[in-house]
């Protein structure tokens, strides 16, 4: 029997919130004016004494793991490079910006000698000013041109909302220059009425990879003079593009490059980015051409205390299989939040979903109007989906000190400007100590001290961290893994720039080394012909529409409620068998609706309201068959293997559980088609002589496979840039291609997306703290902050932790390293 672990789709199992004792022991902080506490910014307290207060208290005394200091810094100024414009530095000096920092200085000076730059430094370290100083000067230079729109440049944001924010701080900031410098949007939600004039007169044009993909590149024509006139691209963000959607916006990087040389430009990309492992090469296999990195950061920084907090386990509660339940993250940080705000202390609290957000909000609301009837107005929610004004009025809110807490997804995470707050939660680990830096920052960003949270979720990544803190503060940031290559991402990108022009033999090592291969089978597959001219592209529909660069692939299925029509939402496809089956429970903005039926062919579910006192969660089968072995290395008699594989997949059936204790009220069987996958995986194998060394007998073999693929699944975003959602595991006792008990983990995207490489080239070390996340977890059998798994498709049964953790060790026992990828 084989133990699968799927990518995505499945629901978090629900668990009711502990009513643990809140002890208010601080006074709330008084205040005068429209919210603002009395206490001015030399009077706050430091981030060490609100740390004390939280930890006060039976309740809170032992979850703090590990407290790291980072010391305060100075900062080192520079002069702006003396060929950017005196209007400029004058207008940047009206912003009250006196001089900048050596970081902004360099990376001005590379973009002003027509070299691509990547700035990867801390986050409030002025990255936007470095790469704006030089766009601003060659826009106001533009302008004094006799004929012609004069220099334009195209900035590319990974969400609408970061796009729209810096559209405001350029207008801001660019003002004493008056029509010198035209900002514009231009994303889906652009007018159409507007959008004529964008093309024609906008000089700095923000959007994001979707848009430049969809709209912008198909149209090159009606774009040309913009195009034509293009000195600079500003990629903000880009360590967030990684994985699938970072190698189709490399692609996309690479057919905007064709066209800009098409009409004569060749533009400067000017990149930024949070502090990553090697930036330059990120960068440089993001957008095809050398990138100089600028990674000494110069900004000033104040103090910030970093504590790992672990929430308790609840002795009187049992999980499935009698499995001990550890308090919920999501109370333990509504908890934390509530002390905070009586503290008066302005925080913001992430948390990874939208009913995370509204939860951990409304939780605080009815804690903190026990304390004070004024308070609850405080706090609230902020997440994707809500209007842009509404956002932009929740930032002034935070901004000014009305509001003290704000419950927020990673729609806050990206760039824009909440300065001003003392201290950040951090609900669970968020996937890459990028993302958890990013929003660790959001604090202190006006030089003051700042006091970060890391809340464990029941979780073995978790775990693992809350008690390993070398893992968080002493290792360097990931490194962002995106393969352009990847022949699943890259052939429709090739049918993209057919459409746009013919593509041309000249075009082959634009595009990469594997466009040789594939065009023949473009060809074959009638979607390209080849002429004399080049290869061009064959059908009526546009060829932008065969891909999703976001990765979710195929066309989204549509929610719609039965009764009215109306449109709730859409669920990736590769999601919708375990997310709208018929029969689930779907959330969507706070109310609760059950699927009535799924009409695959259609691409739509029809829901209904209801109010179900459960939810519910798939269950499926998985079977896996290796296509090719590519690397193998042997670890004692054992073997470690990269290759190509091919999953299936088969929803067959979903529990109905209680909301409150979890118990199971029934099980349904589903009939759905199975799926196929074909993408890359690692996996490994043991021997039956390792297996009695290990005292692993038969009976405990299934378990023990299974509990090592969970745990080291939970552990892979460690040493990949990944989420655990992105990558699924099978365990076979015995595998019918390797005739041996094997452990796959593979890549849960078409093609692969690195991740499973990547696990490949750092197994040693993946391995080990897998053992070791497993061995330093104090449940007895096995619980969700070590072997068991959220979205198991056999319902975390088998397992066996003691099998696992004597598994990993004899495996390790004899582990080379691998080859450096």
């Amino acid at each position: 029997m084989a133990f699968n672990h799927l990518p995505a789709g499945a629901h978090d199992a629900f668990r009711p919130l502990s009513r643990t004792p809140v002890t208010h022991s601080v006074p709330m902080a008084h205040t005068h004016g429209p919210g603002r506490p009395t206490a001015d910014a030399d009077s706050r307290p430091t981030p060490d004494t609100v740390l004390n207060r939280l930890s006060r208290g039976p309740f809170r005394s032992a979850r703090i793991t590990h407290t790291e200091h980072l010391p305060p810094r100075e900062g080192r100024h520079a002069v702006w490079p003396d060929r950017i414009r005196t209007d400029v530095v004058a207008a940047i000096q009206a912003a009250g910006i006196g001089h900048p920092w050596e970081h902004q200085a360099a990376a001005a000076e590379h973009a002003l000698d027509g070299e691509s730059v990547v700035v990867a430094t801390g986050t409030a370290s002025g990255k936007s000013l470095a790469y704006l100083a030089p766009v601003l000067s060659a826009l106001a230079d533009g302008a004094q041109a006799p004929n012609g729109r004069g220099a334009t440049a195209l900035y590319l944001a990974p969400t609408k909302a970061l796009a729209a924010d810096q559209r405001r701080a350029v207008r801001d900031l660019a003002a004493p220059l008056g029509n010198a410098v035209r900002p514009a949007v231009y994303d889906g939600d652009t007018p159409v009425e507007e959008r004529e004039w964008v093309r024609q007169y906008a000089n700095y044009v923000l959007t994001n990879p979707d848009m430049l993909h969809r709209g912008i590149l198909p149209a090159h024509p009606r774009w040309s003079s913009f195009l034509r006139a293009l000195r600079y691209v500003v990629i903000d963000e880009c360590h967030t593009y990684r994985g699938v959607f970072g190698s189709h916006v490399a692609q996309v990087l690479r057919r905007l490059r064709r066209l800009c040389a098409r009409y004569g430009s060749e533009p400067v990309f000017l990149l930024a980015s949070a502090t990553a492992s090697d930036p330059a090469a990120a960068a440089s296999r993001l957008t095809g051409v050398p990138v100089t990195e600028i990674t000494d950061d110069a900004s000033p920084r104040g103090e910030v205390v970093f504590a790992l907090w672990e929430p308790p386990l609840l002795t009187e509660l049992r999980g499935e299989r009698g499995a001990p339940v550890r308090r919920t993250a999501t109370a333990e940080t509504a908890d934390l939040l509530t002390d905070l705000v009586v503290q008066g202390v302005r925080t913001v609290a992430f948390v990874r979903s939208r009913r995370g957000a509204e939860l951990i909000s409304v939780i605080t609301q009815e804690r903190l109007a026990e304390v004070d009837r004024s308070l609850p107005r405080r706090v609230a929610a902020y997440r994707g989906g809500y209007l842009p004004e509404e956002r932009r009025a929740l930032e002034r809110a935070l901004h000014s000190g009305e509001l003290l807490g704000l419950a927020a997804t990673t729609a806050l995470e990206l760039g824009v400007d909440v300065s001003g707050l003392d201290a950040v939660l951090i609900t669970g680990y968020p996937g890459t100590r990028a993302s958890l830096w990013q929003q660790a920052g959001r604090a202190g960003r006006s030089g003051q001290g700042a006091l970060a949270v890391l809340i464990a979720r029941d979780d073995p990544l978790d775990t693992y961290l809350v008690h390993h803190p070398e893992a968080l503060f002493h290792q360097p940031v990931e490194a962002t893994v995106l393969d352009p290559d990847n022949p699943y991402v890259l052939a429709p990108h090739l049918c993209a720039a057919a459409e746009e022009l013919p593509l041309t033999e000249a075009d082959l090592d634009l595009f990469g080394p594997a466009t040789a291969e594939l065009l023949p089978q473009l060809e074959a597959a009638k979607l390209l012909r080849r002429r004399a001219a080049g290869w061009h592209w064959t059908r009526r529909e546009r060829a932008s529409d065969l891909t999703d660069i976001r990765g979710g692939g195929g066309r989204p299925v549509q929610i719609v409620e039965a009764a009215t029509g109306r449109l709730l939402g859409t669920v990736d496809e590769s999601a919708a068998h375990t997310a709208v089956h018929e029969g689930a429970v779907h959330l969507h903005q706070g109310r609760t609706y059950l699927v009535q039926h799924l009409d695959l062919e259609g691409s739509a579910a029809l829901v209904e309201a209801a109010d179900p006192p459960f939810s519910t969660t798939a269950r499926d089968t998985t079977s896996i068959s290796i296509l090719e072995t590519e690397t193998e290395v042997p670890w004692g008699p054992a073997r470690l293997c990269f290759g190509s594989v091919e999953v299936t997949n088969q929803v067959v059936s979903y529990l109905r559980r209680k909301l409150i204790t979890g118990e199971v009220l029934g099980e349904a069987k589903l009939d759905l088609p199975p799926r196929t996958l074909r993408t890359r995986a690692v996996w490994w194998t043991v021997t039956e002589d390792q297996l009695d060394e290990a005292r692993i007998n038969p009976e405990i073999l299934g378990g023990a496979l299974h509990a090592a693929e969970h745990a080291s699944i939970g552990m892979l975003p460690l040493f990949a840039t990944c989420d655990r959602w992105d990558i699924g595991g099978v365990s076979v006792p015995l595998h019918p291609d390797t005739l041996l008990p094997t452990v796959f983990v593979y890549d849960g995207h078409p093609g692969g997306a690195g991740f499973a490489e990547r696990a490949f080239h750092t197994a040693r070390a993946w391995l080990t703290a897998t053992r070791d996340a497993i061995a330093a977890c104090e449940c007895e059998a096995g619980c969700p902050s070590c072997i068991q798994s959220p979205k198991c498709g056999n319902g975390n049964d088998p397992l066996h932790k003691r099998g696992a953790i004597r598994l990993l060790t004899r495996l390790l026992s004899e582990s080379p390293q691998p080859p450096s990828p």
